[in-house]
């Protein structure tokens, strides 16, 4: 009977550690891809902000009237 006790508690014990690097596991991997999520959300709010800035040099009032200067000396 102690020895089946000892089996018991060496697979009891042998089950939590494969419990716990899998649990290991899955955090680096959410780690991971919350990393890369990250880098991608800072590449957009870059890419935004670079549009933005060349929206407003087109609609920019002073933009807007060399444009038509310039269209008016062509003609």
């Amino acid at each position: 009977m102690s020895q089946f006790r000892f089996v018991f508690v060496v697979f009891c014990f042998t089950a939590v550690l494969i419990f716990a690097v899998n649990l290991r596991s899955a955090k680096d991997r959410i780690f991971y891809e919350r990393c890369a999520c990250d880098v991608d959300i800072s590449r957009l709010k870059q890419e935004l902000g670079t549009k933005q800035l060349l929206l407003e040099g087109l609609i920019n009032p002073a933009a807007i009237s060399q444009r038509v200067d310039e269209s008016n000396t062509d003609d």
